[in-house]
């Protein structure tokens, strides 16, 4: 078998061509990636622009240097970041404050466990929470106790209330039921009054 210098060197100008062309490819990419990862990581042209002569010039100790001085976050993530810290902030400003020690309450809270202070109080009929100056519950309805209701019926005006003792008993919560139980009162008052001064003047007439 003969052995063709020729060939050996075609094979190799082959080779090197194509380890050429790989190392040309590789410089381009590594050109390419730089400019698309220091674009998403910062916002000075001037960076951007040496970023990319680095490596263009240097090509793997540039690739290298550039990996130790590239910001660490990402614009996005920086953004993200901000976001999350004003929702924070936000969250800590709207979060109440009790109005006797000035401590951070949560909503749920019907007393301040810091200074006692009673911060809401709980409706009589469905036992939720309601603020301090609510005249009527949010959630059934129901009037605070002592307060003016509305369109009031018969029937819930004489609604029983059962007691500590398990009897039934009645309690008014506005002034037209007060009223209300107080009338057959008066109407008998009124009766005995004539009644007495009847039997007065039948004496009277019966003496003469």
């Amino acid at each position: 078998m003969n052995f063709d210098p020729s060939a050996l060197g075609d094979f190799f100008l082959i080779l090197s061509a194509w380890a050429a062309a790989f190392i040309v490819a590789l410089w381009l990419s590594l050109i390419f990636w730089t400019y698309r990862d220091i674009k998403a990581r910062a916002r000075d042209p001037l960076s951007r622009i040496l970023a990319v002569l680095v490596v263009a010039v240097l090509f793997l100790p540039g690739i290298l240097i550039y990996l130790i001085l590239r910001p660490a976050q990402t614009l996005e993530d920086e953004y993200q970041q901000t976001l999350e810290e004003e929702a924070l902030l936000q969250a800590i400003e709207e979060s109440p404050l009790c109005p006797g020690c000035g401590r951070r309450i949560k909503d749920n809270w019907s007393i301040c466990p810091n200074c006692h202070t009673k911060l809401r109080k709980n409706c009589h009929h469905c036992g939720k929470l309601m603020e301090l100056p609510w005249n009527i519950c949010p959630y059934c309805g129901t009037p605070a106790p002592g307060m003016r209701r509305e369109h009031l019926t018969l029937d819930e005006a004489l609604r029983p209330l059962v007691g500590d003792d398990g009897d039934e008993i009645y309690e008014p919560e506005t002034f037209e039921e007060v009223e209300f139980l107080q009338e057959p009162e008066q109407e008998l008052e009124e009766f005995e009054e004539v009644s007495t001064s009847e039997e007065i003047e039948e004496e009277d007439e019966a003496a003469e």
